[in-house]
C-alpha cells in the first residue's frame, strides 16, 4: 500500500508519462463508454445499434468525433464570444483534472522507478475532487448564460441549481467515509477497505452517493437541464462543431470520473474483489488495474441501464427529493456514525456488525420514502378538482388527452358547411352519415 510520503518524489519525465496515460486512459474510456451505451441501450430496445464502423461498430465512437471536429461552425449573432468559447474549454478541462487524484494501482516499476499508479495524492484529496466538479458547474452556466438565447438560458439555470442541490448530498455521504477511514486521502480510504468494502459497511451513504451522482453529472432520469421537449436541447444549444463535442466529452468524462470515486470509497479502490482476493499476487503489479475497471465499468453499466429502463423526473419532484430526502437521512446517519465511532474509540469495542444492521435499515427506510414520495407526487390534489369531463372546458382550451377522473365524450365529426350557389343554401353544417345532406345541396 502505497503511504503519502510515495508522492512528489516522481522525476519530471515520469510525471509527464503518468499524465499522459490517464488522459488516453479517460480518452479510451470515453469512446468505449459511448459505444457500449448505444449498443446496450439498442438491445434493450430490440434494435442493432452501431454495427457497420470496425468490428461490432467499435469505431463509431472515433468516427462520430472526427466528424463534429470537421463539421461547420455556426455561431449566432447574439452570443458573448468570449464567454462562449471559454464555457466549454473550462467544463472540459475540469473534468479532466478531476481525475488527477484517482488510484489505479498499488506501487510498481515504471522504467526503472517505483511510484504509485496514481497520478498524485494528498490528504484531502476527495475535497480537491469536490472542488474541481464545483468549479466545472461554471462551464455550463456561463454556457447558457453567453448562448443569447432563452432556452440554453433556462438549462444552464437549471443545472446549476441541480449539480449545487446534489453536491451538497454527495458531500454529506462523503463523511460516514471519512470517520471510517480516518483520512481524506484517496490512496489511504482505498487501503482502509482491507477486510471490508464500505458499500457493506456504510451502505446509506453508499445509495446516496450513487443517486447523487446521476443527478450530478445530468444523466437519465434526471437530465433535465437537456430535456428536450421542454428546453430544445439545453445549455448547449447554441453550440455546434468542436465546442459541441468537448461538452460531450466533459459529460461522459464526469461519468467516468464518478464512477471512479464511486469505486475507490466504496468498493475497495483497486483492491480484488473477494475470492480473488485470496489468491496469492492479486493485489500486486498491474493486476489490480483491471479489477478497477471493472468496478468502474458496473457504475458505467448501471449509468445505461437506468438511461434505458425509468422515465425523465419532473423537476419539482427531482429537487424536492433532493432537498427533502437525501440530505436530511445524510444528516441523520452521519449523527448514528459518529455515535457508533465515539462509542468503539472509547470502550474498545467491535461494533461492526450493528453498523452494517444499522445501515440496512436506513436503507430501507430511504427506499420506502422514496416509494411514498413518488407515489404521493402522483396524487391528484383534492383542493383543486379537474372537471369531470373534458367538454367542461372553454371553448379556446387547447385539446389535451383525459387526465386522471376525467371522461372524454366522443363526438361524430362535422362536414365543412356548403358554400352558398345561385339557387340558395343553408350553410348549417352536416354531420356525417346523415342521411337529409342531400337536403343541404342547392337544387341547383
Amino acid at each position: 500500500m502505497p503511504e503519502l510520503s510515495a508522492f512528489g518524489n516522481d522525476p519530471f519525465w515520469l510525471v509527464c508519462i503518468k499524465t499522459l496515460g490517464v488522459f488516453v486512459i479517460l480518452v479510451v474510456l470515453v469512446l468505449f463508454t459511448i459505444w457500449a451505451e448505444r449498443r446496450v441501450v439498442a438491445r434493450m430496445q430490440m434494435r442493432i445499434g452501431p454495427n457497420r464502423t470496425g468490428p461490432f461498430g467499435l469505431l463509431q465512437s472515433l468516427m462520430d468525433g472526427v466528424k463534429l471536429a470537421l463539421k461547420e461552425e455556426i455561431i449566432p449573432t447574439t452570443v458573448h464570444k468570449a464567454v462562449y468559447w471559454i464555457a466549454p474549454a473550462l467544463s472540459a478541462t475540469t473534468a479532466f483534472a478531476a481525475f488527477a487524484v484517482i488510484p489505479f494501482g498499488p506501487e510498481v516499476s515504471m522504467f526503472g522507478v517505483v511510484t504509485p499508479l496514481q497520478l498524485t495524492d494528498f490528504p484531502q484529496s476527495v475535497l480537491y475532487v469536490l472542488a474541481v466538479a464545483s468549479i466545472g458547474i461554471y462551464g455550463i452556466v456561463l454556457a447558457g448564460w453567453s448562448s443569447g438565447s432563452t432556452y440554453p438560458l433556462l438549462g444552464g439555470l437549471r443545472s446549476s441549481a441541480q449539480m449545487i442541490s446534489y453536491e451538497i448530498s454527495m458531500s454529506l455521504s462523503f463523511v460516514a467515509v471519512f470517520l471510517y477511514a480516518g483520512s481524506m486521502s484517496t490512496s489511504q480510504i482505498t487501503s482502509a477497505q482491507q477486510n471490508l468494502w464500505y458499500a457493506v459497511l456504510l451502505a446509506p451513504s453508499f445509495v446516496i452517493y450513487v443517486t447523487s451522482m446521476v443527478g450530478e453529472t445530468n444523466r437519465a432520469p434526471f437530465d433535465l437541464p437537456e430535456a428536450e421537449s421542454e428546453l430544445v436541447g439545453g445549455f448547449h444549444t447554441e453550440y455546434s462543431s468542436l465546442k459541441f463535442a468537448m461538452f460531450f466529452l466533459a459529460e461522459y468524462i464526469n461519468m467516468v470520473t464518478v464512477s471512479a470515486v464511486a469505486t475507490t470509497l466504496f468498493l475497495g479502490g483497486w483492491l480484488a474483489p473477494w475470492p480473488i482476493s485470496l489468491i496469492p499476487g492479486a493485489n500486486e503489479g498491474w493486476w489490480p488495474m483491471l479489477w478497477w475497471l471493472g468496478k468502474v465499468m458496473c457504475f458505467i453499466f448501471l449509468y445505461i441501464w437506468l438511461r434505458g429502463t425509468l422515465p425523465r423526473f419532473r423537476y419539482d419532484q427531482f429537487m424536492a427529493f433532493g432537498w427533502k430526502v437525501l440530505i436530511p437521512v445524510s444528516l441523520v446517519w452521519i449523527v448514528l456514525v459518529s455515535i457508533v465511532r465515539v462509542v468503539r474509540d472509547e470502550y474498545e469495542l467491535d461494533l461492526d456488525g450493528i453498523v452494517v444492521g444499522g445501515s440496512v435499515l436506513v436503507v430501507a427506510m430511504l427506499v420506502l420514502i422514496a416509494s411514498i414520495w413518488v407515489r404521493g407526487s402522483r396524487v391528484i390534489d383534492e383542493k383543486e378538482p379537474l372537471p369531470e369531463s373534458i367538454s367542461d372546458l372553454d371553448d379556446g382550451a387547447f385539446p389535451v388527452p383525459p387526465m386522471p377522473g376525467q371522461t372524454f365524450e366522443y363526438t361524430p365529426r362535422v362536414r365543412k358547411p356548403v358554400p352558398a350557389t345561385a339557387g340558395g343554401s343553408s350553410d348549417k353544417p352536416v354531420e356525417a352519415g346523415d342521411d337529409s345532406k342531400d337536403a343541404e345541396v342547392s337544387d341547383g
